[in-house]
């Protein structure tokens, strides 16, 4: 007798005592044995083991799909949220029963409330930006160079020329795109036409002006590079007729999310009548929209594991049929339901176990690494004009994933009732007579 067979008699041997004591402890150590052999391949059991393989790849695929989707609808929301709060602010002051004359001294009141980091007065206007080689729509920000140079969006992302001397009143930034669609770099003209231009005896004349584009900017937003244009703040008061006044002031809060903590310390510091909106309310039905989509995507994509968790369903099954012969053995060495049932139980649990592991360390490679897998991808087909990023961002959130890795797991485990329940009810003689 070899080694080999005398080891698997003593095992069996071992197993028989230990059944015939009845002494043995829930997922005792033979329990696992037998539920190791039972998902190898054998001859009979050949395609049980192909139905297993099946469903953990099943399981890996549906939780890798989870985490890369979860984590890169995060990433967008994150990076979109940067993009959009952070060249716009976070609260906006306007004005109610007067003008902002007094803006100095208003938002120095308001930056000094704590979790603020900056308050921004600011001059708004549309207008017609053009070129010797084509025309744009804009929207003209007039504001200080030293609050400029605050908001990091622009100041941290010049493609091109300076912000020194910016409040000269001779020159303009704008964005990339803007740049390229009317043929300008740093150095050239670009004319701005706006009809809220001087009174006359016969009504508003428009405005026309010339300014030296001074910097060009590249927020990585394409609505944005291809739409603003910052002026100086005393410059664009004139150009918009303006009397010594803002449009509002933009507050940069500390924490984008504390916009409801911070409403009373802003009205009190504000010291008259003002309306405070924030980017939440702005913006409410973009990142709403988000919200429902990222909820919806993950109902969706948690089908694709509860259908692998059912290949668990019709793979333990056939491997009882397969292996009702030495179900019935067990049970006449002493075995009772309980043990049979456990040992099915120990089988899809592995396969779950297996499956949601696989499936987590594929989503995580796969989304520390979106971006290479992009460029691989789509190495010019990626139009940032129409998915607003050049990129695709990826965030991905502990929570989340412990979510879906839990859910994937208990799926696997519910699967696997019904055929271990089958299993511990299978009538001895029966499955010797037919097995």
């Amino acid at each position: 007798m070899s080694g080999h067979a005398r080891r698997l008699g003593d095992r069996v041997r071992g197993i028989g005592a230990s059944l015939r004591s009845g002494s043995t402890a829930p997922f005792a150590p033979f329990e696992w044995i037998i539920a190791g052999r039972y998902l190898r391949a054998r001859r009979r059991g050949g395609g049980v083991s192909v139905v297993a393989f099946f469903s953990v790849l099943g399981i890996a695929l549906g939780v890798a799909t989870l985490i890369i989707v979860l984590s890169v609808m995060n990433g967008f929301r994150a990076e979109l949220l940067s993009k959009i709060v952070g060249i716009n602010g976070h609260v906006f002051v306007t004005p109610i029963d007067k003008l902002f004359t007094d803006y100095t001294d208003l938002s120095d009141r308001l930056s000094k409330v704590a979790g603020v980091r900056a308050a921004i007065p600011l001059v708004e206007g549309q207008a017609f930006a053009s070129s010797p080689y084509g025309g744009s729509g804009v929207l003209v920000r007039g504001v200080r160079e030293q609050d400029l140079d605050g908001i990091a969006a622009i100041s941290q992302n010049l493609r091109g020329g300076t912000l020194s001397g910016f409040d000269d009143g001779t020159g303009v930034a704008l964005g990339r795109r803007l740049a390229e669609s009317l043929g300008l770099q740093a150095g050239d003209q670009i004319t701005l036409s706006t009809p809220k231009g001087a009174t006359t005896p016969f009504g508003t004349a428009p405005r026309t002006k010339s300014y030296t584009v001074k910097a060009v900017f590249e927020i990585g937003m394409t609505e944005f590079d291809a739409t603003f244009v910052f002026m100086p703040l005393a410059e664009a008061q004139a150009f918009f007729n303006r009397e010594g006044d803002v449009s509002l002031i933009e507050i940069y809060l500390d924490n984008a999310d504390a916009v409801a903590e911070m409403r009373e310390p802003l009205e009190m510091a504000a010291e008259r009548p003002v309306l405070l909106t924030d980017w939440r309310q702005r913006n409410r039905t973009f990142f709403g929209a988000l919200e429902v989509e990222r909820n919806v995507m993950f109902l969706i994509l948690s089908l694709i594991v509860v259908v692998a968790t059912l290949n668990i369903v019709s793979g333990l099954i056939l491997l009882v049929r397969d292996k009702s012969s030495d179900i019935a053995i067990l049970r006449t060495m002493g075995a009772t339901p309980g043990t049979v049932m456990r040992v099915f139980l120990i089988n899809g649990a592995l396969i779950g176990f297996v499956g949601t592991l696989a499936g987590l360390l594929l989503g995580i490679v796969i989304t520390l690494n979106i971006k290479p897998i992009q460029r691989f991808l789509f190495p010019s087909a990626w139009d940032p004009t129409v998915r607003f990023l050049a990129e695709i961002p990826a965030q991905m959130n502990a929570t989340e994933i412990t979510v879906v890795v839990i859910t994937a797991f208990l799926l696997s485990l519910a699967a696997t009732l019904y055929p271990s329940w089958r299993a511990a009810r299978l009538d001895p003689v029966q499955a010797l007579r037919y097995g």
